[in-house]
């Protein structure tokens, strides 16, 4: 690093670009400059969990520490000289080097302080090709002739300073073709790595996160989009445009705002139009080719970074109807990401990544504009129900499938399809009833607990009991749907014991239905639940606790007299009293609107009668009596 500071010092390109070559080779791959002292202290962090079974905080990252490295000031010294280089005119090859160089340091968040001044972040968009506007007191520095154009960028430099330097140039004029698309290359590869840097030191620091914010980097970004966009060519920069605005709508909330007033909405939905190459039919039908190559790494990569810009400015809007000009938005842009859900892939993971932000943004949706999801032709291929294409809803379904089996992270990676599929299963009569024949077809084996059963129906069971009140809540929510919210049928398929978690928070334990609670009543139609013959014929056998036919059980109280059984069930009672008194349990009981609430007023209730009753007094002349009876009423 000495040397490479040297080198610049003197302005020798030659020599740098050689030392930054073998550096950049060096540390391609590091994301962790002292590894040794990183992992040294992993362990002793580990060592101490083992010993005092806490942590006391969470570092905002692995690098975060009180002790200084002694090569952390040489870094910032280098970062320093590598920003003020760039400032002057260099070879394209000096340039690229120089760039690949401060992408490398932008990964140490310990680092970043030369990077993170106004002039820093402004150079470094430049160079991506995001040229940045200048305020009007800046402007007025310009027309006053006081910028300095090629001095030394210091960490005060203005943004005028910066954004005038153009230094993506050559010592040698280059004619020919072959030397053009050589410098066009060069050039690209510069801007690619600029705008690497650049969303490194935006994602590592909050600091830069607000400068860039002051600095309106959000407009810049955004026109350098959308001329890709209106320029209907390849191009390579435009995925690192697009992360660079994905950054700035994840980690600043106002700019998010900002962007939806941009019209960002419509934009973006003809940028993934673009991404996917996609054709319309009639109406809202996007064309499927079934002749085409699967989508390639980069255009899925690409449509990714569009995606999850899309959820960043959806996902807080009213699910309410929208007014008609945004409806036939939500429409257009819901036709697209049912395109997204049936493409072919080139791999696996690719396919995962598309379809989890795919399914992010159907979620932010409105739900009554995601009727163009099943408002698609019928064909041969087609998974079709009462008339109507269930290609989405199935792919929804198999979606939602793969995450069940892997089983990690289901809070996140989870909830959001499950939820898609409640509500559309609510507002869509079509996919309810397909829904509920994939995932709840007609009892036939009631031998086994419903939670047992290694089929849909039974993993989405099992996690109605899940310790994670989110997931629990959301599995048994989309079973009670495609049950049409009735109680008999919900308990009927994942029995009382597993029901009774989402029964008992809706008022429903009494098994009558709360008029206030079902909101949704008028949206289900009239037909009935057919039952199977063996249903039938076991339904009486049937213990309503645990969904399944019993083995039947020998009665324990079997030749006891009445007083044994009398005094069998006193000390029970008794049992269960000095419980309750110790606190150890708590019981509950069923009330009229159908919760549960605890019994300790009205067992206190029935220990004051019993006193009464020994000592010749009545019950209803106690004053203590006389609250309680207040209380229960």
């Amino acid at each position: 690093m000495e040397r490479i500071i040297e080198s610049i010092v003197q302005g020798d390109q030659d020599s740098v670009r050689c030392y930054l070559r073998d550096y950049n080779a060096q540390y391609a791959e590091c994301f962790f400059f002292n590894s040794e002292e990183h992992e040294r202290k992993k362990q002793q962090e580990l060592e101490e969990f083992r010993k005092n079974k806490t942590r006391e905080c969470v570092p905002d990252s692995d690098m975060d520490s009180d002790d200084e490295e002694p090569d952390l000031p040489l870094r910032q010294h280098l970062t320093a000289a590598l920003l003020s280089f760039i400032s002057s005119q260099l070879q394209p090859s000096v340039l690229r080097e120089c760039l690949q160089t401060l992408r490398i340091l932008s990964r140490d968040r310990r680092g970043l302080g030369p990077m993170v001044t106004d002039g820093a972040l402004a150079t470094l968009a430049s160079l991506g090709g995001v040229r940045l506007q200048a305020s009007p007191r800046q402007q007025k520095i310009a027309a006053d002739g006081s910028e300095r154009k090629h001095s030394q960028i210091h960490s005060d430099a203005s943004l005028v300073d910066v954004v005038s330097v153009v230094p993506v140039t050559s010592e040698k004029a280059r004619t020919g073709e072959e030397e053009d698309e050589e410098m066009e290359e060069d050039e690209d590869v510069c801007r690619k790595e600029a705008l690497k840097a650049l969303c490194n030191v935006i994602y590592n620091s909050r600091k830069a996160q607000e400068r860039v914010s002051a600095l309106r980097f959000l407009q810049a970004v955004w026109d350098s989009v959308k001329q890709g966009i209106n320029s209907r060519k390849p191009n390579s920069v435009q995925f690192y445009r697009l992360r660079l605005l994905f950054l700035l709508t994840a980690l600043r909330p106002e700019l998010r705002l900002q962007l939806q007033q941009e019209q960002g909405m419509s934009v973006l939905t003809k940028a993934l139009e673009q991404c996917l190459a996609v054709s319309w039919g009639n109406g809202y039908e996007v064309l499927s080719d079934t002749t085409a190559p699967p989508l390639s790494k980069e255009t899925s990569n690409e449509a990714v970074e569009i995606l999850k810009t899309l959820f960043n400015i959806a996902h807080k809007f009213d699910r309410k109807e929208p007014n008609e000009a945004d409806a036939a938005m939500y429409r257009r842009l819901a036709a697209v990401l049912r395109h997204c859900l049936l493409l072919t892939f080139v791999d696996e993971d690719s396919k995962e990544e598309i379809q989890g932000h795919t399914v992010n943004m159907l979620s932010a949706l409105p739900l009554t504009c995601l009727d163009v999801l099943l408002s698609v032709h019928v064909d041969k291929a087609s998974h079709e129900w009462e008339g109507v294409n269930m290609d989405c809803v199935h792919t929804l379904l198999l979606f939602m499938e793969r995450r069940l089996n892997r089983g990690e992270k289901l809070k996140e990676k989870l909830i959001l399809v499950v939820n898609l599929l409640t509500e559309s299963s609510r507002v869509h009569r079509e996919t309810r009833h397909y829904l509920r024949q994939q995932i709840l077809p007609p009892l036939r084996d009631v031998a086994i607990r419903p939670e047992q059963d290694p089929t849909l129906r039974g993993q989405l069971v099992r996690l109605m009991t899940h310790v994670d009140t989110d997931v629990k809540h959301c599995a048994a929510e989309l079973l009670f749907v495609l049950c049409k919210e009735n109680v008999s049928r919900f308990v009927k398929y994942t029995g009382y014991g597993n029901a009774a978690g989402l029964l008992a928070g809706r008022g429903l334990l009494n098994g009558r239905r709360n008029s206030a609670d079902f909101r949704h009543a008028s949206q289900y139609s009239s037909d009935s639940d057919s039952d199977t013959e063996e249903y039938r014929e076991a339904k009486a056998r049937i213990n309503l606790v645990t969904g399944r036919v019993e083995e039947e059980q020998p009665d324990p109280m079997e030749g006891m007299t009445d007083e044994e059984k009398e005094e069998e069930a006193c000390q029970l009672i008794g049992m269960i009293n000095r419980l309750t008194r110790n606190r150890f349990i708590q019981p509950y009981a069923v009330t009229m609107d159908g919760r549960l609430a605890p019994l300790h007023r009205q067992m206190k209730v029935c220990t004051l009668q019993e006193e009464a009753e020994d000592e010749g007094q009545d019950i209803d002349m106690m004053p203590e009596a006389r609250e309680e009876d207040k209380d229960i009423e």
